[in-house]
């Protein structure tokens, strides 16, 4: 066994397999950037060394730096974890060559299947079924369009060293075709190095279904059961479970005896994945092969009790799979949410920045110790901490959450609940997004495939496109809060005689929305106990009044209440002041997000006849949607625009973002120069 390994990654995989190491008793070494000096995997590992500039292609992607860290650290071994130089088969051979071991498969492995035009030939060559395309590199976008034109319209284009959604496009037409083909030549040759691309045929309303394969070097191959990666936004996923609520049993033992012929034959040492399309008949067609660990991994170390990373060290030193076929265990029900730094309500945008808060939900799993006890648990993986920085440069995962549970329906319920403990501020994050998609009835009801979210959100997200079982909650809790701190104002000692606080039952709380319209309810606030920290709430309504039974013993100040309302247990995120008003308090659960005032009757009464002050008007001004760096500007001064017209382009977390007119128009100054780092919202055109 490795007395000493490196880590050629960063964020939360870096930690994710330093905990195993610590667990097994090897020593790390952690490799970082100039953006990530202050990282958490660089506080995390025993060793640390500096390897380049911020973007990755100086630092993460330079194979020598990576080698020379290694040597002058005496690291006998590299995981690659996921992304960067992960299935890059030269990185593999030449890491072999210098004498340390490569913690995944093969080069020649790599070769067969990293490469997604290798692997379906290969694919084809074995009799597997894969879905009908053009297996070679396209050269030219005309060339793209006359290919996709004889496949039959929807195509996929995708490069050929890709993954986690970078360069990769479904085009409908010709104009799609050919722009698509571009971005994903670009989008490759910046995130892997390697510009290829290739299209296939897209099946429509398909079920992305993955099966988890270990391999080792005595021929011992192994399928741990399947991953439903159906939920998925722009084809990077967003939410996976295990095993999935679709196939069967039959479905289930064809694709994992397929997914280890295929490893078999690849003679394949290490952890991978065989990537499947399925019908709506449980047909499935090969995919591709990820040859390396894969981001959602977790869902099936909680399934199976197995720490994949344990098991990919123990192969690169040599081992014995300690497992049979017969051995491979499925318990329970697993699910990951990727928390990202994006924001829902902005059509996803990137959100860079300071993380001011960064309070994730208690967990009762660990990383290295993946089977929860008790048959249900929460953890969560990530590679930040409060008060880091998520820079521009890289991915936008803040972290995973994971949750087991001894049935679906539990799994969906403990992570509803985790996510309303998850306590982020300072960017902005997916997770109203996530607890929407977990309310939904087709998700519940396991009815989906990967056009789910773009079928039930075709015009983005909105705040409106929240579920939540009951609204009148989030008032109740504001009222009941109030009444708390009030509580507390009117103990305070030296108060002026006549002028002390004083708490009386009737309140009003007004729901703050768009535009001054405002929504008033009247609560009525009883029975107050200090002591037990509760009370009861009547909000009214004209259907009578709603009662509320509230406990909490959370303090004053804290983001993450927890409580009881009417014996029920809950979690919700309660603070004071939003961009809405310095002065209300913010109240949000199950993705729903309030911002409320707590007023007395008088207050209320003259809060109304608040004058409303209208924003200013900026339809003149191209502003960016997201912190990013401006890669071009279309556009020139006095020139005349059409809407949809292509205006700039801003690169941020590896993706391109294509800028277009809302209207027609003409320029009037451009404010942003070519390779300018943008903040959000900064003008960047002005027009006539």
């Amino acid at each position: 066994m490795f007395t000493k390994i490196l880590i050629a990654n960063r964020g939360e995989i870096a930690c994710r397999v330093i905990k195993t190491a610590r667990k097994m008793g090897i020593a790390t070494v952690a490799v970082y950037s100039e953006a990530d000096r202050d990282a958490r995997h660089v506080e995390l590992a025993d060793e640390a060394v500096f390897i380049g500039a911020a973007p990755s292609r100086e630092s993460y992607l330079v194979m020598d730096k990576i080698i020379a860290a290694c040597k002058s650290t005496g690291a006998q071994a590299v995981h690659p974890g996921y992304g960067f130089l992960s299935e890059n088969e030269e990185f593999a051979k030449r890491v072999e060559e210098e004498g340390i071991t490569f913690i995944g498969p093969k080069h020649y492995s790599i070769a067969a299947m990293g490469d997604k035009i290798a692997s379906k030939k290969l694919a084809n060559e074995a009799k597997v079924n894969t879905i009908p395309g053009w297996n070679e590199a396209i050269e030219t976008p005309e060339r793209a369009v006359e290919i996709a034109k004889g496949i039959g319209y929807p195509v996929m284009i995708k490069a050929s060293a890709g993954g986690g959604g970078k360069g990769l496009r479904v085009a409908f037409n010709d104009k799609e075709a050919f722009e698509g083909f571009s971005a994903c030549r670009n989008e490759a040759r910046n995130s892997f190095g390697d510009d290829r691309v290739f299209i296939e045929k897209f099946v429509e309303q398909p079920r992305h279904i993955e099966i988890q394969v270990l391999g080792d070097a005595h021929g011992n191959c192994v399928y741990l059961n399947e991953r439903e990666c159906s939920i998925q936004r722009r084809h990077q996923k967003v939410i996976e479970e295990a095993p999935s609520p679709f196939i069967s049993e039959a479905t289930r033992k064809a694709m994992g005896e397929q997914a280890v012929a295929l490893a078999k034959a690849v003679k394949y040492q290490s952890a991978g994945t065989v990537e499947f399309v399925v019908g709506k008949d449980q047909s499935f067609y090969f995919l591709e092969m990820n040859t390396r660990l894969q981001v959602e991994h977790p869902v099936t170390e909680c399934i199976t009790g197995l720490d994949l990373v344990e098991q990919m060290i123990r192969v690169a030193a040599g081992e014995k799979l300690s497992i049979t076929q017969a051995d491979v265990k499925r318990s329970g029900w697993a699910m990951e949410c990727r928390i990202n730094a994006e924001d829902p309500f902005r059509g996803f945008l990137p959100s860079t920045g300071r993380l001011v808060r960064f309070q994730p939900p208690a967990t009762t799993m660990e990383a290295s110790l993946p089977m929860p006890e008790g048959g249900g648990g929460v953890r969560v993986d990530t590679g930040v901490a409060e008060g880091g920085e998520i820079p521009m440069f890289y991915d936008s995962m803040i972290a995973k959450l994971i949750v087991h549970g001894v049935d679906r329906n539990d799994a969906i319920a403990r992570m509803r609940e985790a996510l309303n403990g998850f306590v982020i501020r300072g960017i902005s994050s997916n997770i109203p997004f996530q607890s929407a998609l977990l309310a939904h009835p087709k998700f519940v009801s396991g009815d989906f495939n990967t056009g789910f979210i773009a079928e039930n959100y075709p015009t983005g997200f909105r705040a409106e496109d929240v579920p939540h079982d009951d609204p009148l909650f989030l008032v109740a809790l504001a009222a009941f809060v109030r009444r708390k701190a009030r509580e507390r104002a009117a103990g305070i000692s030296g108060q002026l005689p006549g002028h002390g606080v004083k708490n009386t039952p009737d309140l009003v709380v007004v729901v703050l929305g768009p535009q001054g319209q405002h929504a008033y309810h009247e609560v009525r606030v009883t029975g107050f106990d200090a002591q037990a920290s509760q009370a009861d709430v009547a909000v009214r309504t004209p259907q009578g009044d709603r009662a509320f039974s509230i406990q909490s013993h959370t303090k004053l100040g804290e983001i993450q209440v927890v409580g009881t309302c009417n014996g029920q247990p809950f979690t919700a995120q309660v603070e004071r002041g939003s961009a809405k008003n310095p002065l209300s308090m913010h109240i949000s659960h199950n993705g729903l997000a309030v911002d409320t005032l707590v007023l007395l009757p008088r207050a209320a009464e003259l809060y109304r006849l608040m004058p409303y002050k209208a924003p200013p008007d900026l339809s003149r001004f191209l502003l960016s949607p997201m912190p990013g760096l401006l890669v071009n500007v279309a556009v020139q001064p006095g020139q005349k625009v059409l809407a949809g017209e292509r205006l700039a382009v801003i690169e941020a977390m590896k993706m391109e973002n294509i800028l277009t007119a809302a209207q027609d128009g003409t320029v009037e100054e451009v404010l942003a120069n070519k390779g300018e780092s943008l903040a959000v919202d900064q003008p960047i055109i002005r027009f006539a």
